[in-house]
């Protein structure tokens, strides 16, 4: 019998960085993926839908798909197609699986999750934050069942990467949902944008990794051919910002943490420059509580390793 130590219910918008984070937990021998849940963000909702369900052809697993939130919970916003593809799995033409998401709606399957598997589920937020401020919004006591949150967005000192400069993606996409999950969630793990650049993998090294004679290497080399090549041509950038996949890594070997900052953390939702910003209070201020531990350093050689994992490559 396999003993899991972490039990995860994913929440997604895949997505190109989704899939990588997705193929790491499914990798794991410790983790067992209960759901995943799936919002609009990088593309739109029919395409995440979608591509969750190949990715888990691909992976080779049963997992429960819950589709959620198609748009934001107040204003409409601009998705990532132009850097994902207009599938969001890079527009490589491939065929769907046979599978069909489940009927219920992905942040009623948030709450009854958590009331199956009290005190034992990881919430892993990889997209916007609309489903699970639906959930908490229909059940305040969510957050007393679950055992952890980990989430994938923000900027913490206002690097952001969308036209509203200190915006990142996640937090700027449904900015009303962002606020309602920080600002009622006792205490999060927030792995951000800033994070994801300061452990960017070399492409040099990441290319060769996607050469790898394994069904996920292939599948992941092809659907993340566009991203790759945006990175390259519009950013100059020299490695590959893997932001889910670090979320991943901070939530399934939580030991490669290097260090964390433990600081209130809160949500812009008015200004024309900043709707979406987070806002940390580095040093304590205000009076609002520290509920936000954002990771600052992960282990390079142990992030390797996991994304290696994820694309079915052996490490010594």
């Amino acid at each position: 019998m396999t003993l899991y130590r972490h039990h995860l219910l994913i929440d997604t918008d895949p997505g190109v960085d989704d899939a990588l984070a997705i193929l790491i937990a499914f990798a794991q021998p410790d983790v067992r993926v209960i759901a995943l849940t799936i919002a609009a963000g990088n593309v739109g909702l029919t395409h995440t839908i979608r591509n969750a369900l190949k990715l888990l052809q691909v992976i080779g697993a049963e997992t429960p798909v819950f589709a959620g939130a198609g748009a934001p919970l107040v204003q409409p916003a601009d998705d990532a197609a132009f850097v994902h593809g207009l599938d969001g799995f890079g527009d490589i033409g491939y065929t769907d699986s046979a599978r069909v998401a489940q009927s219920e709606h992905a942040a009623l399957a948030m709450i009854r999750l958590s009331h199956q598997h009290p005190n034992e589920l990881t919430f892993v937020m990889l997209g916007p934050l609309t489903n699970l401020a639906l959930a908490i919004s229909l059940d305040p006591a969510l957050p007393s069942r679950v055992k952890r949150l980990v989430i994938m967005g923000g900027a913490v000192t206002g690097r952001g990467n969308v036209a509203r400069i200190p915006v990142e993606f996640n937090t700027g996409f449904d900015p009303e949902a962002a606020h309602i999950v920080f600002s009622r969630w006792p205490s999060f793990d927030l792995v951000d944008w800033e994070a994801t650049l300061a452990h960017g993998i070399p492409f040099a090294e990441s290319e060769q990794w996607l050469q790898a004679a394994t069904d996920s290497a292939r599948f992941y080399q092809a659907i993340s051919r566009k991203t790759r090549d945006w990175m390259r041509r519009t950013r100059n950038a020299e490695v590959w910002a893997a932001a889910d996949a670090l979320a991943i890594a901070a939530t399934v070997a939580p030991d490669g943490v290097l260090e964390w900052a433990l600081r209130p953390v809160a949500v812009e939702l008015d200004g024309a420059l900043t709707r979406g910003a987070t806002v940390v209070d580095w040093w304590q201020r205000g009076e609002a509580p520290a509920q936000a531990r954002i990771m600052l350093r992960y282990d390079r050689d142990r992030f390797g390793q996991l994304i290696r994992s994820g694309l079915g490559i052996a490490t010594p």
